[in-house]
């Protein structure tokens, strides 16, 4: 299995071997940036990708035969969408899961109630969610995780436990900033991209084709088009004869700690 620290063990033994032979061969200086060039392909995919379990196991979906799947919803609370999207969900009989940016808290800390009296997961995507995240040292991560967990506990009297990171990118920094807060990180199988992709017809195409069972979709309770398009899926899951499960029971998992 493809790993941060196997990844390391391999390319030190090839620069090992390549300055071994440089002793004995012209080697050309290229031989070393081909190296170093391949060495952050594989990281740039471990960072980037979060399903490839890189540098901490993440669960992307569950593994299971039932037609069950679980929808999520990242960056609220918002006063558009979040308020209408809960109204979908509450109509059609859903329980989702909410990863919640910290600084959005305060002045919508009404609307978190209501997401957690609606009996919806809320569950940690960072304080801050800053655009350099992935570049926080480990003590900056758990500082901005522990902060949107005391704002959290503040409103519904819970801490979250499952953590969605910002972007979906890991490295080892924010890794250790997991284990320290004995976080479970949660990622995605099926991305809608609905913060780009403002076509309804296009948005609902791309997320009905990835229907099957153990599904993680990501949504964006910011958009538009997810919420116009929402009681529509909803309609085409169940046509399928698929059940949406709230997220932490299709997972066996403790929401909060």
């Amino acid at each position: 299995m493809l790993s941060f620290k196997n990844t390391n063990i391999v390319f030190i033994i090839l620069l090992i071997i390549l300055i071994g032979c440089s002793f004995m061969y012209a080697i050309s200086f290229y031989a070393y940036i081909i190296l170093f060039f391949l060495y952050s392909l594989i990281l740039f995919y471990g960072c980037y990708y979060i399903g490839s379990n890189f540098f901490i196991k993440v669960i992307c979906s569950a593994i299971t035969d039932k037609k069950q799947i679980a929808i999520s919803f990242d960056d609220g609370p918002a006063l558009s969408f979040t308020e209408e999207i809960l109204e979908v969900l509450k109509r059609h009989h859903i329980k989702a899961a909410f990863f919640c940016i910290g600084n959005r808290i305060a002045g919508n800390e009404e609307l978190l109630l209501h997401l957690h009296n609606e009996d919806h997961i809320i569950g940690n995507h960072s304080y801050s969610h800053h655009f350099w995240f992935d570049l926080f040292s480990t003590k900056k991560v758990i500082a901005d995780l522990q902060l949107m967990d005391a704002v959290t506990k503040d409103v519904i009297g819970v801490k979250p436990k499952l953590f969605r990171p910002p972007y979906g990118v890991l490295n080892p920094n924010i890794k250790k900033a997991i284990i320290n807060g004995s976080y479970t990180p949660i990622g995605w199988s099926v991305r809608s991209f609905d913060t780009v992709i403002d076509n309804e017809k296009k948005l609902f195409n791309k997320i009905t084709a990835s229907l099957k069972p153990g599904a993680i979709f990501l949504f964006h309770d910011t958009s538009q088009t997810t919420l116009n398009i929402l009681p529509l899926f909803i309609q085409f899951v169940k046509d399928k004869g698929y059940e949406i499960v709230r997220l932490d029971k299709m997972l066996h998992l403790q929401p909060y700690a």
